[in-house]
C-alpha cells in the first residue's frame, strides 16, 4: 500500500497509483465542526473569536491542529493551507489609498504605485506552515501541502479589466507588480518546504470575462515564468480559476506549463473524461466534484453516484485527485459530504467512515492542549 505522498506523487507523475489519491481543497464550517466535535478553527470566519479568546500565536497553532486533525480524520493525502492572518492588522487608511477618480485608467495607475511600494509577503503570515509540518512530525503523519499565490486573476475586477482595453501599458504593469511580488512569496514557501503552489487566479464564469488574446497577452507569460522558478525548485505548479475555460485551455495548461488544474467547474461544461483524454501524461486534474450544486442541492444518492462517476472519469495512468470543484462551506448538508466521503471508500473497499465524531484526541504539545476545547 502507497503512502499518502507516494499517491500523490504517482498521481502527479502520471503513474498508477494504489488508488486515486483524495482530500479537500476548501472544508470549512458547519460541516468541519460536525466532523471535529468543535469549532472548526481554520475557518476565517471563526479567527476573531479565537484570537479573543486564545490570544494570537494560540490561535494560529489552534489552527494548524484543526486542519492537520480533520485531514487525517477523513483520510486525505494531502492538505491545502492559506497564510495565517497577521498579529496586528494594519490601521484603516482607505480614506488615503483609495482614489477618488472615475477613470479606471488612473485608479490602477494609482494602485500599481501603491502595490510597488508595498512589502512581500510577511513571515508571520506563514507561520501555520511551520507549525503544520512540526505536528505532522510529532504525529508521524506525511501529507503534502498546497500553498497559495493567486495573483494573476481578473474576478470582479473591473478597472484592471477595463485598462487591459484602454491602456494596455498600465495593465501590463499591474501584472509586472503582481508576478513579483507572487515570486517573492515562492522564495518563502520553498524555504518551508511547500510542496505544491496554486498560481493563476479566476478570471472565468460561465465563460472567460476577457478574451483568449487577452488572457495570452497578459496573464500567460507570468503564469508561466512564475511555473518555470517553481520547477527549478523541484515543485509543482498548480493553475486554478473556476468557470468554462474551454476557449484558453490551451494556453491555461500548456502555455502555463502547469502540473495541475484545480477548482475544475463541473456545473461551467468542464467535463473530466474529456479533460482527462486532453492532459493525459501532461497535467494533473484536481475534481471535480459539482459542490455549488448537486453537492449542495442533490439527494445522498445523488451524490454517491455523481462521486463514482467522477472516480471512473480520472481513472487512468494517475492524473486525478478527488475533491470538490471548489468550497465545501454552508450549503452542503453534512449527509452529503459524508455521501461524497462513503462512496470513495466504498469504490476503493475502504472501511465505511462511521459518522460525524470527533477523532480521537492525540496530545500534540503543550501550547495544541493549552488550546484545545
Amino acid at each position: 500500500m502507497m503512502t499518502s505522498r507516494e499517491r500523490i506523487e504517482a498521481a502527479l507523475n502520471h503513474k498508477e497509483p494504489d488508488r486515486t489519491p483524495i482530500f479537500e481543497y476548501v472544508l470549512l464550517s458547519p460541516v468541519a465542526d460536525a466532523l471535529l466535535g468543535r469549532r472548526y478553527a481554520a475557518d476565517p470566519r471563526n479567527w476573531d473569536d479565537l484570537v479573543a479568546e486564545k490570544g494570537w500565536e494560540a490561535a494560529v497553532r489552534r489552527c494548524a491542529f484543526d486542519q492537520l486533525e480533520l485531514a487525517v480524520l477523513l483520510g486525505h493525502d494531502m492538505l491545502y493551507s492559506i497564510p495565517n492572518p497577521l498579529q496586528t492588522r494594519p490601521r484603516d487608511n482607505a480614506q488615503e489609498t483609495v482614489s477618488q477618480s472615475d477613470d479606471p485608467v488612473e485608479r490602477l495607475r494609482q494602485r500599481n504605485e501603491r502595490d510597488a511600494q508595498a512589502e512581500s509577503t510577511p513571515d508571520e503570515t506563514l507561520l501555520v506552515y511551520v507549525y503544520l509540518k512540526e505536528y505532522m512530525q510529532e504525529r508521524g503523519v506525511d501529507l503534502p501541502i498546497l500553498a497559495p499565490a493567486y495573483s494573476h486573476g481578473v474576478w470582479t475586477d473591473t478597472e484592471l479589466m477595463q485598462t487591459m482595453l484602454l491602456a494596455p501599458d498600465v495593465a501590463k504593469e499591474h501584472f509586472n507588480i503582481a508576478t513579483r511580488d507572487t515570486l517573492m512569496r515562492i522564495e518563502k514557501y520553498i524555504a518551508l518546504d511547500i510542496d505544491q503552489i496554486g498560481v493563476g487566479g479566476d478570471f472565468s464564469g460561465t465563460r472567460p470575462l476577457i478574451s483568449p488574446e487577452a488572457y495570452r497577452t497578459f496573464i500567460v507569460p507570468h503564469v508561466q515564468k512564475i511555473s518555470r522558478r517553481i520547477h527549478e525548485s523541484k515543485r509543482y505548479s498548480v493553475n486554478a480559476s473556476d468557470g468554462n475555460l474551454w476557449p484558453v485551455m490551451d494556453d491555461f495548461l500548456f502555455g502555463c506549463e502547469v502540473d495541475g488544474y484545480l477548482e475544475i467547474d463541473w456545473h461551467a461544461g468542464m467535463d473530466l473524461r474529456r479533460l482527462k483524454e486532453i492532459c493525459r501524461g501532461r497535467v494533473t486534474l484536481y475534481g471535480n466534484l459539482d459542490c455549488g450544486n448537486i453537492l449542495s442541492f442533490g439527494s445522498p444518492e445523488d451524490v454517491r453516484q455523481h462521486t463514482m462517476a467522477c472516480l471512473e472519469a480520472g481513472m487512468g495512468n494517475g492524473g486525478h485527485i478527488l475533491c470538490a470543484s471548489n468550497a465545501i462551506t454552508e450549503s452542503v448538508p453534512l449527509q452529503n459530504y459524508l455521501a461524497v466521503v462513503n462512496a470513495y471508500r466504498e469504490v476503493f473497499n475502504l472501511p465505511r467512515f462511521g459518522g460525524a465524531v470527533s477523532s480521537p484526541h492525540v496530545p500534540l504539545s503543550k501550547d495544541v492542549e493549552e488550546v484545545n476545547p
